[in-house]
């Protein structure tokens, strides 16, 4: 349980950290301005949601195999 915290503490900062460096993109006021950028928010999400499902999944599944030697 400790190891999923520190994961989940991980990612945080990592996603934290990146959000400035997309702070000034013409890309974003792009997506702004035409009203999509909820559009990427929501299919951003779902992909990172997607990969934080694939991790816990694949996580227990090691936890069984180390449980079963």
């Amino acid at each position: 349980m400790k190891t999923m915290i520190k994961r989940w503490a991980m990612l945080s900062v990592m996603t934290l950290m990146a959000i400035p460096a997309f702070a000034e993109s013409s890309l974003e006021e792009y997506f702004y301005a035409s009203g999509k950028i909820k559009v990427v928010i929501a299919v951003a999400s779902i992909v990172l949601a997607g990969l934080v499902a694939y991790v816990i999944i694949l996580d227990k599944k090691v936890k069984n195999l180390e449980k079963k030697k």
